[in-house]
């Protein structure tokens, strides 16, 4: 269990670096629900200037008070996403370690990560999902997080 979330059922953590140096080959092309965590119990340190993609020349950066009053202490799930489509987690993945790794890409859902000093040693692990639509996974596993914490994840911006 981690924040209020059951972790039966997810792959095992993957490093981000790992994921982009793989080129996210290991993810399956399914449904699926995924976690970010960050395992370091310090406090975060926010780089002035995101290190992510300049999708159709927009800079994903935001202040470091919006940083700041977005994290979620003692927390160490800063975001939980969603992939459907024909693709699923091997597309939704890429794309995010993509945009992440600076590539100009349209995945600016969870953008705040890439603003933490420490993005490099996040770790990724993903459960499909085949039952239900994985939207209202990803909405219950924000809401169980919530519940733990008194609000969502630090790169989620909506329930």
């Amino acid at each position: 269990m981690l924040d209020g979330i059951e972790l039966a059922g997810f792959s095992t953590p993957v490093s981000i670096v790992d994921l982009q140096a793989s080129c996210c080959q290991q993810i399956p092309r399914e449904p699926g629900v995924y976690l970010i965590v960050r395992l370091a119990t310090t406090p975060p340190q926010y780089l002035e200037h995101s290190e992510a993609g300049r999708f159709k020349g927009k800079d994903p950066s935001v202040s470091l008070d919006v940083l700041e009053g977005s994290w979620a202490p003692g927390a160490s799930i800063v975001y939980i996403g969603k992939a459907g489509g024909r693709k699923g987690l091997y597309q939704r993945l890429k794309q995010y370690m993509d945009f992440g790794a600076g590539e100009p890409v349209g995945h600016r859902g969870g953008r705040y990560i890439w603003q933490l000093s420490d993005h490099r040693d996040l770790l990724v692990c993903w459960r499909a999902v085949l039952d239900r639509p994985a939207r209202d996974v990803e909405r219950g596993l924000i809401a169980r997080f919530a519940g733990v914490h008194g609000c969502r994840p630090f790169a989620n911006l909506v329930d």
